[in-house]
């Protein structure tokens, strides 16, 4: 049986112009980030990063299907399996929600994309936080962020002192680059031409 949604998650399932729908649902297949723009947009203003940044790393994040039974499967086969459209393990969720005082929990990240999100762009704003400002030029700020994401705060931090990713960070790298112009596209059909040029 589903959680019932947190007052805070139905207030941030609302979309950007204060209308009455609900966020998109969770399909069984055919998961598209694309769906999710409006709350991308959204979360990252909030976090104070880039929404073309946050849109990418839920490209790169959709390579399983994210649905909330299909979610709960895949936990039992894999207990330590990552939750929600973003892919956002427990023990980073656990000190996200700490350092900005979340009421939701880490299981809510299955069934409530919004949240996800939400959740995905304070973890990026904190792993901004502690990035050195300078940094090899090897990388942009955002691919940093991303490898941090996908790596870890320390691993981030020594990639930005120039020490060379291992073959998983490197692939996800690679995705996060072929995917930066796909969400960079989408926010400009979507009427968020100045996130993709400015993020």
């Amino acid at each position: 049986m589903a959680e019932r949604p947190t007052a805070a998650s139905k207030q941030r399932s609302q979309p950007a112009d204060g209308g009455g729908a609900r966020t998109p649902p969770l399909r069984p297949a055919g998961y598209d980030p694309a769906d999710y723009t409006e709350y991308a947009v959204r979360s990252a203003r909030e976090a104070g990063v880039s929404p073309l940044l946050v849109m990418t790393v839920l490209h790169n994040e959709a390579y399983k299907p994210h649905h909330p039974l299909l979610e709960r499967l895949w936990q039992w086969w894999k207990p330590e399996a990552s939750f929600g459209v973003a892919n956002m393990h427990r023990a980073t969720f656990e000190e996200v929600r700490r350092t900005h005082g979340l009421s939701e929990r880490w299981q809510d990240l299955r069934d409530d994309p919004a949240f996800a999100v939400h959740a995905a762009a304070l973890h990026l704003k904190d792993l901004d936080r502690t990035l050195p400002k300078r940094h090899t030029r090897r990388y942009t700020r955002d691919e940093l962020l991303a490898l941090g994401y996908n790596a870890g705060e320390r691993n981030m931090r020594a990639f930005a002192r120039g020490v060379p990713p291992g073959p998983m960070a490197r692939s996800y790298l690679r995705r996060f680059r072929t995917y930066r112009s796909r969400a960079a596209e989408i926010l400009t059909a979507r009427g968020r031409t100045e996130d993709a040029v400015t993020g």
